[in-house]
């Protein structure tokens, strides 16, 4: 199933960074974003890949910002489809990158994805990496789905890399969540980041406040992601205090056969007369 998605332009968030964006129609209601980063320094990087189905956009959108014989790094911040899904062209596409990624990564998707070893460096929560006018630091966001996450800090626009972190829909090209309404934003982020992470609903109350706030305590400027609005200013620790109250939650319930009945129908096409 192909679900519509809008077009769009990489959109500046921070000093040389920039979001490359992808909003697709939610069956539920309202667009979900499928987003990646491209931070144009003295080594630009590239901060995850996107979806295959959205390649031709996304590459264009991506080398809009930078020539690809001009990066120098490409993270993917965990393997999921929406992450890698333009990885190994991009690979193809910039000689002169390494891959940074983890032992987990590496692992899950052995047999499935090959992978450059030769090309790629290890970082995991806690290592940091100077990149020239600016260093990457990796953090274990808030929230998240693979084992295999981290996130990025970087220290010269005190801008975070959530990776799945604080989702949200929005009702269309949006990209501030404060232009996102509340009848939309409070319920969306609730489901999104109770569906996405389950394991919320078991979290132990004192050791997750603590988890968070490694990442809340950071200097942060802003805060962007894969899959929600760009948090600036206020909307940043209202972000972090409705992941911190989604602890001992039970995920919101997702939708089950009926949505299921009305998307099988919508692809029936009527027979001729």
């Amino acid at each position: 199933m192909q679900l519509p998605v809008l077009p769009t332009r990489a959109q500046p968030v921070a000093s040389d960074t920039w979001l490359v964006p992808t909003f697709a129609a939610s069956p539920t209601g309202g667009y979900f974003g499928a987003h990646s980063l491209v931070i144009r320094g003295r080594e630009p990087v590239i901060v995850d890949t996107g979806c295959t189905f959205v390649r031709d956009a996304w590459l264009e959108q991506a080398f809009s910002v930078v020539d690809p014989t001009d990066v120098r790094w490409i993270f993917v911040s965990h393997d999921d489809h929406d992450h890698i899904g333009n990885l190994a062209v991009v690979l193809d596409l910039c000689p002169n990158a390494t891959l940074l990624v983890n032992f987990a990564i590496v692992g899950r998707l052995a047999l499935d994805v090959e992978l450059p070893l030769e090309r790629m460096r290890w970082v995991e929560p806690g290592d940091a990496l100077d990149i020239g006018d600016r260093t990457l630091r990796f953090v274990r966001p808030p929230t998240f789905d693979s084992p295999a996450t981290r996130g990025v800090y970087d220290t010269s626009t005190r801008l975070l890399w959530g990776a799945d972190a604080f989702g949200a829909l929005t009702q269309g090209e949006v990209y501030d969540a404060t232009d996102v309404p509340a009848d939309l934003y409070e319920p969306s982020f609730a489901a999104l980041n109770t569906w996405n992470t389950p394991w919320l609903e078991w979290t132990d109350h004192d050791r997750f406040p603590a988890h968070v706030q490694e990442t809340a305590a950071l200097d942060l400027d802003v805060v962007a992601g894969a899959h929600g609005p760009v948090l600036r200013g206020a909307a940043i620790a209202d972000a972090f205090r409705r992941t911190l109250d989604l602890a001992g939650q039970a995920p919101v319930p997702a939708p089950g056969p009926p949505l299921l009945d009305q998307l099988v129908a919508s692809l029936v096409v009527p027979a001729s007369v």
